[in-house]
């Protein structure tokens, strides 16, 4: 499996419409949970986020929305930001542009937001152009690779505290095959914000 735990300068560029990372200049870093609600994960997270006293953004998908009510509302309660992650968890790559702005519809059904995150960041050109008048189209620059069944927990763990600087987009998943390695990553990442004077607040 290849992918890139701090996104290159070259794959920005070539989405400039996109959101890789906010001003380095205030002492912020945003975390981002993808593909819940989930009824073991997204409590975790919530009660982690609770204890630092900090609000984070969950790309949530439609159908888990519909599964898991209870929980999506326990995001909103909590003061929480939430983003539309596709109704299906579909790959822009593999979709056609009418299906995919048919699923992303679907799932705005059910979660109010105007951000926007790709399934896997991967979505055409055309489809950022219908999409970037009414979204702001949320990436990232470091990835956790929570989602990764071949590292280890700490593995998870150096790859956010390694990178991470003001103004990072942080990419966890509050889903079950995350759920080894981002219970024992978060509350550490959480840790060593707190120890370094780093705001972790929602976007917005």
């Amino acid at each position: 499996m290849f992918y890139f735990t701090k996104t290159p300068t070259f794959l920005k560029s070539l989405y400039k419409s996109c959101i890789w990372s906010f001003s380095p200049d205030v002492p912020t870093v945003y975390l981002t949970f993808d593909d819940g609600p989930h009824p073991k994960a997204t409590p975790f997270v919530l009660e982690q986020l609770k204890k630092y006293n900090v609000k984070a953004t969950f790309f949530c998908i439609g159908k888990n929305v519909v599964e898991h009510p209870e929980i999506y509302q326990q995001i909103l309660l909590d003061g929480h930001a939430v983003g539309n992650h596709t109704h299906n968890h579909l790959n822009g790559w593999k979709t056609g542009t009418e299906a995919y702005l048919d699923n992303i519809k679907e799932a705005a059904k059910y979660i109010r937001s105007n951000l926007f995150r790709p399934p896997y960041g991967r979505i055409s050109p055309f489809q950022i152009k219908q999409l970037k008048d009414d979204h702001k189209i949320i990436m990232w620059d470091i990835l956790s690779a929570d989602f990764d069944t071949s590292i280890t927990g700490e593995d998870c763990l150096q790859n956010v505290v390694f990178k991470l600087q003001p103004g990072s987009i942080v990419v966890f998943h509050d889903s079950e095959k995350a759920w080894d390695r981002m219970s024992y990553a978060l509350p550490r990442v959480l840790e060593h914000c707190a120890r370094k004077g780093l705001r972790v607040e929602a976007i917005v």
